[in-house]
């Protein structure tokens, strides 16, 4: 039986590209990599990700822009500055952000 990798990272969770200057709130996840072979060769080799590891769905934003991003697990590290993402996308996805925690509530989530 095949194991799928587990991932570090979950819904809603605010992360940063480890070597682009963006940040993100997570809305999805594949344990695996889930697009097309095109998009993954459009990547520089000497920076390619492995494909037998997490990707993940963002609501993306740099300094510029708003943006989806595909990432994979090996470049995303944890979002440290507690700052809500601006992504006009995120009120689509998610109700309340919590700054203590840098975790975005889904909608319609149960309540605990």
């Amino acid at each position: 039986m095949n194991m799928l990798p587990a991932a570090k990272f979950g819904i809603g969770q605010v992360v940063k590209h480890r070597l682009f200057p963006f940040r993100g709130v997570i809305f999805d996840v594949d344990p695996v990599f889930n697009n097309t072979e095109e998009w993954w060769e459009s990547i520089p080799e000497d920076i390619r990700p492995r494909k037998d590891q997490p990707f993940y769905h963002l609501l993306a934003e740099n300094e510029d822009s708003e943006y989806v991003a595909y990432v994979s697990e090996q470049n995303l590290l944890e979002d440290e500055t507690g700052d809500p993402v601006r992504h006009p996308q995120v009120k689509d996805y998610f109700e309340s952000f919590d700054s203590r925690r840098k975790l975005y509530r889904l909608r319609g989530a149960n309540r605990h």
